[in-house]
């Protein structure tokens, strides 16, 4: 079997498993927040707050990212599917006319976020490693695919869009208006996700690893609390209204 066939049968797995995929660092995780803890002892905590914030607002704008090529994309493209690929056009303008895989971009700085606030070099080592090694398989599946679908304007894009380092000078206007409903509807899974994952790190890092009174650490970090607490909110309110509703239904996307 040829290199470039066995990445993209790999890709192929991957991508009908990628929502489960990040579980795999999940072990290497708690010996890195060992690290976080040493640094909060050295430094003090203000400056590890100071640190995780700034690391969340870099997740957020990964998922940010990830909002602006949803909200303009039309029906049957970028979706969730993880059983085969999906593609009814080529988008070729707005996100995807400065870099070929914008979402998943998005994805790799919400998760370098995450790995950051870790503060350890070793594990954020780790995470991008086990990320590229991921992403260019699922890459390579879905360039298969939209190569046999679209042919030679799929080529020609290709050719000239950078697949993962935006260009910014390439910019073209989305051909669809932005569509606040559709981001809503499609992409508030990833803001529970990074909201919980932060809660998570932070309450292993002063409760178990520190020792820190649970009294205690709600009165210091209770932003970790309401964070949470909110985006919990929001996932219930807009999954109950995607489920049971047509609120957030916009035709044609």
């Amino acid at each position: 079997m040829r290199l470039i066939e066995r990445l993209e049968r790999e890709g192929a797995f991957l991508f009908r498993w990628r929502s489960f995929l990040p579980l795999v660092v999940v072990p290497a995780a708690v010996p890195a927040l060992y690290e976080a803890a040493r640094f909060e002892a050295v430094w003090g905590p203000t400056a590890h707050h100071a640190w995780v914030y700034a690391c969340m607002a870099l997740s957020f704008v990964g998922l940010g990212i990830r909002w602006m090529t949803v909200g303009f994309v039309p029906a049957g493209t970028s979706g969730r599917r993880t059983r085969s690929q999906q593609a009814e056009v080529l988008n070729t303008t707005g996100m995807y006319s400065i870099v070929r895989n914008p979402l998943y971009l998005g994805n790799f700085l919400a998760i370098l976020g995450l790995a950051l606030s870790t503060e350890d070099w070793r594990f954020v080592l780790l995470v991008c490693s086990a990320y590229w090694l991921y992403i260019e398989r699922v890459i390579a599946a879905e360039e298969r695919f939209l190569a046999g679908k679209f042919g030679a304007r799929y080529e020609e894009w290709a050719r000239d869009t950078p697949a993962f380092i935006p260009s910014f000078s390439r910019w073209r206007s989305p051909a669809e208006a932005f569509s606040l409903r559709t981001v809503l509807r499609r992409e508030y899974n990833g803001v529970l996700a990074v909201a919980a994952s932060y809660f998570v790190l932070e309450a292993i890092t002063d409760l178990v690893i520190e020792g820190e009174a649970f009294s205690g650490w709600l009165d210091e970090d209770r932003v970790w609390v309401w964070l949470f607490v909110a985006s919990t909110i929001v996932f219930a309110s807009l999954r109950t209204l995607k489920k049971h509703t047509h609120l957030l239904h916009v035709p044609g996307r």
